[in-house]
């Protein structure tokens, strides 16, 4: 599943800087993840990066895009065509 930015989000920009897939983007007044480009690391890490370098810890499951592992890797080998 994709990831989701709650409104605790401080805006400090620590995790758009780590995310793999540049799915993370400023937004007013907290930033927001494209469920089309997060793979929650899939593909890059063992655990998403951005929920790592959080300090407020506000980036959680997004219920609305539920997706298994193999969705997750599916959508990685999609962006990497991409580049």
């Amino acid at each position: 599943m994709a990831l989701f930015i709650s409104d605790e989000c401080i805006a400090c920009d620590a995790c758009r800087e780590e995310c793999p897939n540049e799915a993370i983007e400023e937004n007013e007044p907290v930033y927001i993840i494209d469920p089309d480009r997060c793979t929650e690391c899939v593909g890059y890490y063992d655990e998403p990066s951005c929920i790592a370098v959080c300090p407020v810890d506000c980036i959680i499951p997004d219920v609305n895009n539920i997706e298994n592992a193999e969705e997750l890797m599916f959508k990685f080998e999609q962006l990497q065509k991409e580049i």
